[in-house]
């Protein structure tokens, strides 16, 4: 029992270990004394009260249940306040671990998850001294006022000045916004916030206000007559276009950082992307070994996904590295993962592994590139976004990902051929491999329509009226 009670502390401790090394953001300089010590305080308490409150209670029993809820519960909220007042990666961390819905007790995430909105703002004569240094005492007067609400989503870069340094440049984090404005302008579900950039610096940075409900917050959406598989498709396709297409990624999409919004002049419904401090540029050698690893995991094509898997790194540990991937058991990979959504036994499985393989994960993550960190990071965050919406491992998501790899992969090779055969060659397979994509999303909209099912119930009565 104790054994299995320091699994569960330590799980949650390493998680934030292995996410702080991962994306490199530890840095010697940023860590003082007080916040290590209350760090190393933080996760001894934590250890020693698993350990103390379960010993004695029969493994198994609802007392013993009742007893881990309870420690889960305090062990979350020592971890807030921790984040609260360490701040900086610290609260990154936690942002991170509250979306891991699939993967962690509900009571760390549900206390974790208030930091996607909730977390530590900076005070307004703070931000008054930082506008009074870059525009002057002029426009401070006339600014304020309005902005302070939408400094919600910039503490973190004020916090974390000397581990997050691309997060720390606003003018770069007002580029990032009108670069993936530009390159999803036809996506008109999408809405990026406008710049001042009269009014903006290095140091401050004037955006329009945009507000909305959060991604993950399905009430919302049904109070304001918002389709959540739609809201699930369209975020699925953008974030395939992102990372399969044009290898420009927006790596922080926790739900404080997407919301959404219903136009009530169209009544169409708005996702509005937030903070863009945080791109990763993926590599082209990178980006088509990723789109085909995909493929071959869709298609359940064992030997590719194998070949793929080493091929980003992963080495001997491809069937760890497929499962990390893609949030399954081997065995649903095996089987397909496009062919059966996420049982509960599954998820059940998925949670008790993590903990077993710890060392192993911890190798894996130490051995893929740099950019591999940062996409597992951001599946995370969306995954944890369609288990609230209910959507996870749709039909859809995998229809998305198909067609922005069959895309990606025969723009590449068009790229490289030199023949105008072999381009049109190309071109032709990839246009049949879409029309079928396009025919089997048909097939399933019928199937799941009332018209399909008249027509088909009208053709069994023309087959038995036939014998």
């Amino acid at each position: 029992m104790a054994r299995r009670a320091l699994k569960l502390a330590s799980l949650t401790a390493a998680a934030s270990g292995i996410y702080l090394y991962g994306n490199k953001f530890l840095d010697p300089s940023d860590f003082g004394v007080v916040r290590v010590g209350r760090t190393i305080a933080t996760t001894a308490l934590i250890t020693y009260d698993y350990l103390t409150s379960l010993r004695s209670v029969p493994y198994g029993s609802e007392e013993y249940d009742f007893l881990k809820s309870q420690v889960h519960l305090r062990s979350a909220e020592r971890l807030r306040k921790l984040c609260c007042v360490n701040r900086g990666t610290f609260i990154k961390v936690g942002q991170h671990l509250g979306a891991l819905d699939y993967l962690l007790p509900e009571e760390y995430t549900r206390t974790l998850k208030v930091l996607h909105n909730q977390a530590p703002q900076s005070t307004r004569q703070e931000i008054e001294q930082v506008i009074r240094e870059d525009l002057g005492k002029e426009v401070l007067l006339l600014v304020v006022k309005q902005i302070f609400p939408d400094f919600e989503f910039m503490w973190l870069v004020e916090e974390a000045k000397k581990n997050l340094p691309l997060e720390l440049d606003f003018l770069h984090e007002g580029r990032n916004a009108e670069k993936v404005a530009r390159m999803f302008k036809n996506f008109d579900f999408l809405k990026v916030p406008r710049i001042y950039w009269e009014l903006s610096s290095s140091r401050v940075l004037l955006m329009e206000f945009m507000e909305g409900g959060q991604v993950n917050d399905r009430a919302y959406m049904e109070r304001n007559g918002i389709d959540v598989n739609e809201i699930s498709r369209n975020l699925g396709k953008l974030y395939s276009e992102m990372i399969f297409v044009n290898g420009f990624v927006h790596c922080d999409p926790h739900p404080g950082n997407v919301l959404v919004k219903k136009c009530p002049a169209s009544g169409k419904a708005h996702i509005i992307l937030l903070d863009h401090g945080l791109y990763q540029v993926l590599s082209e050698s990178f980006r088509m070994d990723y789109c085909r690893l995909w493929q071959a995991l869709i298609k359940a094509d064992m030997k590719r996904v194998q070949k793929y898997s080493r091929r980003l790194g992963a080495g001997d540990m491809y069937p760890l590295f497929a499962c990390v991937v893609t949030a399954r058991s081997w065995e649903a990979v095996n089987r397909g993962i496009d062919k059966s959504p996420v049982s509960t036994s599954e998820d059940m499985e998925i949670r008790s592994n993590t903990a077993a393989y710890l060392p192993q994960i911890t190798q894996l993550l130490n051995n893929v590139p740099r950019q591999m960190l940062l996409l597992l990071k951001t599946n995370d965050l969306l995954r944890g976004i369609e288990l609230a919406l209910n959507t996870r491992a749709s039909a859809s998501s995998f229809l998305n990902m198909s067609r922005c790899c069959i895309r990606a992969v025969s723009t590449y090779q068009r790229s490289k051929s030199h023949s105008l055969y072999r381009k049109a060659q190309i071109s032709l397979t990839e246009a049949l491999s879409l029309w079928q994509i396009s025919l089997y999303e048909l097939f399933l909209w019928l199937k799941g329509s009332q018209l399909g099912n008249w027509v088909i119930a009208l053709l069994r009565r023309r087959h038995h009226s036939m014998y």
